[in-house]
């Protein structure tokens, strides 16, 4: 595999004549292709090239270019990952599908969309809306965020718990595979069991098996009615309880998320309302459907929150609620200028003793802790706040993440509930998995990029 601009230096010449010369970036001008999210870690990298093709066909001509001349290849979309899947760590030429920017179709009749993979996911949302469809998905930095790169991350969010997450959606997916061919498994369709399930293949893949070019969509009417809620309980335990019971009543809320003491002390202040004395935990709940549907949970869900001690229940508007709930993540890296988040995702009933393990690997390390994030899922963002410019820190909260993996292995959970191995959690798929599951997810690899070029030692393949 060659990674060195100066192996080949007809490289950047060579694919200007592919997507013409000025989308082909190389050096100082490349420079925000060269991290992702993960730049807090001092994640970045130095591409050989990075390429913005136009469609379909150019991708399938880059990746066929590359793939004879041993080249890798890395996919990119937003560049808002958190696990550095889209960093080019070894080299090669970058792959942004920013310009498949268009939505190819929607029928609302059917509930279903095609867009091409760099529609953003705000944009994606906003059309369905538009048509009186949702596309419930809604992972963090929508604006930013691009369809292809949720897809191939399979990403999450708040609204997962009752609704799933990406790859519920994706009826459909064009992709250029190795050594430069396009595909397309599914569509529309809302069924369509005529092959293997490649479609699913993809979704997660994170880059490694192909480049997602366009996805197909299943879309859903939208609720007549969202109520956002937040209930304060007195703090771990009484939290994790509240959460387990209101699983097993059988209440379907669409967001069932938390936030610990510390988070909660936070990003309080900005909350669209007071915040108990002795809170040391919330719960941030929205139930959605008919009118009479979300009366009726609204009952049961309160007659739960108050036998099991809420201190108070606040009722402000969805959106408002979702507006401030988008500001947690900044409200808590701005404690000390930064943090460093990982999202394990742990059994429900572990909630309360992995978030409390998580403070306790702060302080070992002298770092603030917390725990945030989708309750109902199991998903826990163990957070360590930080002062970037401290080198020590960064260290110190890097030791205490691997900590932290070892913690959601221990408690039987993953060591991502939402945002993929990437480069970041590397080696972990095997400690979770086992040798065997490796090895499949190994020979998929070595099946579908027999050279290994397609965003190379990202998912432990």
């Amino acid at each position: 595999m060659r990674t060195q601009t100066q192996t080949d230096p007809n490289l950047r010449r060579e694919l200007a004549r592919i997507v013409g010369d000025n989308q082909v970036l190389a050096g100082p001008e490349a420079g925000p292709y060269t991290h992702d999210a993960t730049i807090q870690r001092g994640l970045s990298a130095k591409p050989d090239a990075v390429v913005r093709p136009a469609d379909d066909q150019e991708i399938v001509a880059v990746l066929e270019w590359c793939y004879s001349h041993g080249v890798a290849i890395v996919p990119r979309g937003g560049g808002t990952g958190l696990a550095g899947g889209a960093v080019a760590v070894r080299g090669g030429v970058i792959c942004s599908l920013e310009r498949l920017n268009r939505v190819l179709g929607i029928e609302p009749q059917s509930w279903c969309m095609s867009v091409q993979a760099g529609v953003s996911t705000a944009h994606v949302k906003r059309v369905a809306r538009e048509n009186g469809l949702i596309f419930p998905p809604d992972p963090g930095a929508a604006e930013q965020s691009q369809i292809g790169g949720n897809v191939a991350t399979n990403a999450a969010g708040p609204h997962a718990f009752k609704y799933g997450p990406t790859g519920a959606w994706v009826t459909g997916v064009d992709a250029a595979l190795a050594p430069g061919r396009l595909a397309s498994f599914g569509g529309t369709l809302r069924k369509d069991v005529c092959g293997y399930d490649i479609r699913s293949l993809l979704v997660g893949s994170e880059g490694t098996l192909g480049i997602i070019t366009a996805v197909g969509l299943r879309l859903a009417p939208a609720p007549q009615l969202a109520l956002g809620l937040v209930a304060f309980l007195d703090g771990l335990d009484s939290g994790a309880r509240t959460v387990l019971e209101l699983i097993g009543s059988g209440l379907q809320p669409a967001v069932l998320d938390f936030l610990d003491g510390t988070a909660l002390a936070a990003t309080g202040a900005t909350l669209p309302g007071p915040v108990p004395q002795g809170a040391g935990f919330a719960l941030l709940i929205e139930l959605d459907g008919d009118t009479g549907e979300v009366e009726r949970q609204l009952a049961e869900l309160e007659e739960v929150l108050h036998s099991n001690g809420a201190l108070a229940v606040l009722r402000p508007d969805a959106a408002e609620l979702w507006r401030w709930r988008s500001t947690v993540n900044g409200a808590i890296a701005a404690q000390r200028g930064g943090k460093i988040s990982e999202d394990i995702c742990v059994p429900v009933q572990h909630l309360a003793r992995a978030s409390a393990e998580i403070h306790q690997i702060g302080a070992n390390h002298g770092l603030p802790a917390c725990a945030w994030g989708h309750a109902g899922d199991g998903i826990i963002h163990a957070t360590f706040m930080v002062d970037l410019a401290s080198p020590e820190q960064l260290k110190a909260a890097l030791r205490a993440a691997e900590q932290v993996f070892e913690l959601a292995l221990e408690l039987g959970g993953s060591v991502t509930g939402e945002h993929g191995i990437g480069w970041v959690k590397r080696g972990y798929m095997e400690r979770q998995y086992g040798p065997g599951a490796l090895d499949a997810h190994r020979r998929i690899k070595q099946a579908l990029d027999p050279k290994g070029l397609l965003n190379p030692e990202k998912k432990d393949c």
